[in-house]
């Protein structure tokens, strides 16, 4: 694993369907005003040719909207650096150190595979919990060692993000950095959060996508389904299931959960790669056993 990282060098992916006209220039601007680091810059068109792209950008179009995860293959593919770095395109870089003080971050273990900043609504400067990468999330300024993550907004070593064969495409939305972050764990590398570096996020709910039910509940199924060791699929699913019916209040959305699990149980999650039992007690040490 390579750890010299004199000047990092980062680069960054954005997506685009053109539908943030406000959103979208103030993000770029922060991003291309980041200091200290080499960047490499490219928006992807998720079914659409791109606008408001900024000189000096690449632009890729995509024919079709491939969905997010594979979206971010492409750019990734696309843009230079030892660092590629996830952004969303209604989030702001508030300071122009930003990546530089998240790139420093992989100099203080070789084995760190991603690193990720506290996500924070730029109004309330609430940080929602889905945002926080681990179990206990009523304090989002603690940071530390972490096995999941927040994928709309991370840094990620392009070394591991290859070795582990980048995001999980056919994923489409929902659950693909769960499942990036268990087959980068699997293969020696560990996550960190760093919440002393904030970016800002509008904290949007997900279920205003149509298919949020049916897509977070096949993925759930998938996720397991590829990465874990058989007696713990029931588990895992279990618990999913337990949650969703406690959380659950709207009879549409819980068909829709039944039908996404019905639809993962048949299958299209991919190549089966169970994590090692060792890697499964690695997560349970690190606070997050892969059940939940």
């Amino acid at each position: 694993m390579s750890t010299d990282i004199s000047r990092p060098s980062v680069g960054a992916v954005v997506l685009t369907m053109n539908d943030r006209r406000v959103e979208f220039p103030a993000a770029m601007n922060s991003l291309l005003s980041q200091e200290g680091i080499d960047l490499d810059v490219v928006v992807v068109g998720n079914g659409c040719a791109p606008e408001q792209v900024p000189d000096g950008v690449r632009a890729v179009e995509l024919p079709q909207n491939v969905g997010i995860p594979e979206g971010r293959n492409i750019g990734a593919a696309t843009v230079k650096g030892n660092l590629v770095f996830f952004f969303d395109n209604d989030a702001v870089l508030p300071t122009c150190d930003a990546l530089a003080r998240l790139a420093e971050e992989f100099t203080h273990d070789p084995r760190r595979a991603f690193v990720q900043p506290r996500i924070a609504d730029p109004v309330t400067g609430r940080t929602l919990r889905r945002w926080v990468p681990r179990l206990r999330a009523s304090r989002p300024d603690r940071g530390g060692t972490v096995t999941v993550m927040a994928e709309g907004v991370v840094m990620v070593r392009r070394e591991a993000f290859e070795n582990a064969g980048g995001w999980p495409g056919h994923f489409f939305l929902f659950h693909e950095g769960v499942d990036l972050a268990w087959r980068l764990w699997e293969r020696g590398w560990t996550g960190h959060y760093a919440p002393h570096v904030v970016v800002h996020h509008p904290a949007t709910n997900p279920a205003r996508h149509a298919a949020f039910y049916r897509l977070n509940a096949r993925n759930r199924v998938w996720l397991a389904l590829r990465n874990l060791p058989a007696p713990l699929i029931p588990l895992n699913l279990a618990t999913w299931a337990l949650v969703t019916l406690w959380r659950l209040r709207n009879l549409a959305a819980l068909r829709a959960s039944v039908a996404g699990l019905a639809e993962g149980l048949r299958g299209g999650h991919g190549a089966r790669t169970p994590m090692r039992w060792t890697t499964v007690a690695r997560l349970i040490r690190a606070g997050r056993p892969p059940i939940c």
